[in-house]
């Protein structure tokens, strides 16, 4: 499938859920992407193929459909690698979603059985984290410090909500950064670029969550400096229960396993096991096979596209609801209010109704799906003097049409509060 423009009608009729009513024939107008994104019949097609067809477990049986099925899933690693820039595909670990995967790492810090000093850690070392992280990126450090007796600090957020970096943070006790690519709550896309030299300055490693930009930007880790970079299938086009950890083979050579079982293993005995290379040394038992093949298929779905054309498409959506919410009197934008560094999420608040009203009023009477609470982003919001937000998220097959159903929306759920 190719695309030389992003025709978005024709995208529309590739997603099935956008050919339904929602009750009393309504449309459905969905903005939450961020949260979690529809799929095509590629992707689907593709699942349903698989499992009528050609299923089997991978890696071990020596059968015809246990070739199909292993040649499929490793077929989907290659996707993946070559859709991210990694140099070998064996950089490539499935994780059932972007949280496993950032505690997989977090794991291999402070860990007896690696005596690697870049994974050492201990009282007096530090880990860096931002006030903008979804909790799959607190949680894990706070974990790991109460383990270690190690120090967790982090970079603050400006009032126009960008990441308030000050290199000074990151300090030679520094072993790692791990901070959002974009963030799930206020689009900010991060200077990642800038904090991994100072990280690599102080010999420290850096992780990225990059759940959000991934499905929407064209992403190079090569490029971005990381070390670490984790994302989620089902954020983009894809299916959940599959995730992607990529990490320098170096590291991820040097760090002990996650989970014990089979396929992880070179060999057992009854005191001792030696394991397999990457990436097979985190892939402890049956893994989600399907799933994988499923998040092939969705990359295949994104390169006909264009990762580019996406973006930009973004853009300029982003740009007209920028401007048409602010015709929405007592709006407060939380997040950049101009398209410099920022993506397709908007979070917002209206002046005296909380956002749980507002997202049931759009549901129950215009059809608007958007996310309400604090999108497991608290500290941002308590950064920000506010329990909650409400969020519309953007993505390939959005219109502006749309954004004018949101905004008539709100306009009535004022109405309604008057």
């Amino acid at each position: 499938m190719t695309y030389t423009s992003l025709d978005v009608e024709k995208i529309r009729k590739e997603f099935p859920v956008f050919s339904r009513e929602l009750p009393d024939g309504r449309p459905l107008v969905y903005l939450d992407s961020g949260n979690s994104s529809q799929k095509p019949n590629q992707v689907i097609d593709t699942m349903r193929d698989h499992l009528a067809l050609h299923y089997s477990n991978v890696g071990r049986a020596m059968h015809v459909l246990g070739a199909e099925s292993t040649e499929a899933y490793e077929g989907a690693r290659d996707k993946i690698a070559a859709f991210i820039g990694a140099s070998s595909r064996d950089e490539v670990i499935f994780t059932k979603n972007a949280s496993e995967a950032l505690n997989l790492v977090a794991y291999a810090f402070g860990n007896p059985s690696n005596t690697d000093p870049r994974f050492t850690l201990g009282p007096g070392d530090e880990i860096v984290i931002s006030e903008m992280e979804h909790h799959s990126n607190i949680v894990p450090w706070q974990l790991l410090v109460q383990r270690t007796g190690a120090t967790l600090k982090w970079f603050g957020v400006t009032d126009d909500g960008r990441l308030d970096y000050s290199p000074d943070v990151i300090t030679e006790r520094t072993k790692i950064v791990s901070i959002a690519h974009q963030s799930n709550v206020l689009g900010t896309v991060n200077p990642v670029a800038e904090v991994a030299r100072r990280a690599h300055e102080v010999g420290a490693l850096i992780m990225l969550d990059a759940s959000q930009s991934v499905p929407h930007h064209p992403v190079n880790v090569a490029e971005l400096g990381a070390d670490f970079v984790a994302f989620t299938g089902h954020k983009m086009v894809g299916p959940s229960g599959i995730g992607v950890l990529w990490g320098r083979a170096e590291l991820l050579d040097a760090m002990p396993p996650f989970l014990g079982g089979g396929e992880m293993i070179e060999a057992v005995w009854m005191d001792h096991s030696t394991y397999a290379p990457i990436p097979h040394k985190f892939e402890a038992g049956t893994p989600p096979i399907v799933e994988a093949i499923g998040l092939g298929a969705a990359v295949d779905y994104l390169t006909g596209i264009g990762m580019e054309a996406i973006e930009a498409h973004e853009r300029t959506l982003t740009a007209y609801a920028l401007d048409a919410l602010r015709e929405v009197p007592t709006l407060r934008l939380i997040g950049p209010e101009t398209l410099e560094q920022r993506g397709g999420t908007v979070s917002f608040t209206l002046e005296g109704i909380h956002p749980h009203d507002v997202g049931q009023i759009l549901d129950d009477q215009f059809g608007v799906a958007v996310r309400v609470g604090h999108h497991c982003a608290r500290p941002l919001h308590l950064r920000f003097g506010i329990p909650a937000t409400t969020r519309a998220s953007f993505y390939l097959y959005n219109t502006t049409g749309e954004i004018d159903a949101l905004v008539r929306g709100l306009h009535h759920v004022q109405k309604v509060f008057a």
